[in-house]
């Protein structure tokens, strides 16, 4: 999970810019040819093979949205992250308009929770969330500096974390993530390292200083933990996505600055499917990367057509892996279903050979 720091891209430590200012910002920046229109790299028989604008097994494809910009139930102020329960709620961090909003997987209402404050339940800029194993609804709000976590209809249950550089205390926390065993990863983007604790809060340990070695963040915004426990962090300037053991030994990392597939221009959120696909939500391209768990990738998609994103965050599957989007900027949840091939080669041999 995760969403874009408050800061424009290329800038320096100290931008303290809203949301919103950071949107009318990003609106006036360079737009970027899209992804997927690029020479994609499908998966027949177990054979790469590039394909110009042609579907392939398992594609994500548009199938539904909902939300508006505006300040009533259902619409939303800057969506900034998007969560799924395994009981089929999705909850979203209505950034704007200080509150969390919940729905059914097919969007219809079901409430809300939230004011502007810093009182038990009350946000100011609630940006990265995740649901708990039991249920309970945890809250990273970026310009309090601290989590709070709720059940599943929004009561309040207990908070932690100030401003500051100390164990358990955050300087912007913008994404935050939920492993199998109930471990609370906090995304602490300005101290460029990850919080690990346990699901009251209490600290366990970190990782991560400022810097680009292995293990170093500039920037980090979304955190996900993959079904074997393992958690990959997604850092927008250095442009990819580290992965390390549940207490933070590093492990690998793929993606880097480029416009290719599996390349990436301003990652912001991350999600691990229980299927081991991962999927980054890259706010430069305005579209969301579907890779392997070694960054392998295999599809891009939300860049073209009618329905494309425009500032998307964040990502978040269903419990049928229906695809959920905070497509911020056009201030709306976007779904999208897998769908079988819609082109598919006459003769793979054929198609290998153009390769030969």
């Amino acid at each position: 999970m995760g969403g874009r720091a408050g800061r424009t891209k290329g800038e320096g430590m100290n931008g303290t810019e809203t949301a919103r200012e950071k949107r009318i910002v990003r609106r006036q920046g360079a737009r970027y040819a899209p992804k997927s229109l690029i020479p994609r790299l499908a998966l027949w028989a177990g054979v790469g093979v590039f394909v110009f604008g042609a579907a392939y097994a398992d594609e994500y494809v548009y199938w539904y949205q909902w939300g508006s910009e505006g300040t009533a139930a259902e619409q939303f102020d800057f969506p900034w992250d998007v969560a799924v329960s395994s009981a089929g709620r999705v909850y979203v961090t209505d950034t704007g308009n200080c509150r969390v909003q919940y729905f059914t997987l097919d969007g219809s209402y079901l409430g809300a929770w939230g004011s502007p404050g810093y009182g038990k339940g009350q946000f100011l800029e609630p940006t990265g969330i995740d649901v708990a194993p039991d249920g309970r609804v945890y809250v990273a709000d970026k310009t309090t500096n601290r989590v709070q976590y709720f059940t599943p209809n929004g009561s309040f249950l207990g908070r932690w974390g100030k401003m500051g550089q100390g164990d358990g205390e955050f300087r912007e926390p913008f994404g935050i993530g939920i492993s199998p065993d109930y471990r609370v990863y906090v995304v602490d983007t300005r101290n460029h390292r990850i919080q690990r604790f346990l699901k009251d809060g209490s600290f366990l340990n970190k990782w991560g200083v400022y810097g680009p070695g292995d293990g170093d963040f500039k920037f980090p915004e979304g955190v996900a933990a993959a079904p074997s426990g393992n958690v990959y962090v997604v850092d927008c300037m250095r442009y990819d996505v580290q992965y390390f053991t549940r207490t933070g030994s590093f492990l690998g990392k793929f993606g880097g600055k480029g416009t290719g597939p599996g390349k990436f221009s301003f990652p912001t959120g991350i999600h691990i499917a229980r299927n081991n696909e991962v999927f980054v939500v890259d706010e430069g391209y305005d579209d969301v990367e579907r890779l392997t768990l070694t960054g392998r990738p295999l599809q891009a998609f939300g860049d073209t057509g009618t329905y494309r994103l425009f500032d998307p965050t964040s990502a978040d599957l269903g419990p049928d892996l229906r695809c959920f989007v905070a497509d911020c900027g056009h201030h709306r949840i976007m779904v999208y279903k897998r769908s079988r091939p819609a082109v598919v080669p006459a003769s793979l041999g054929k198609v290998k050979a153009l390769f030969e």
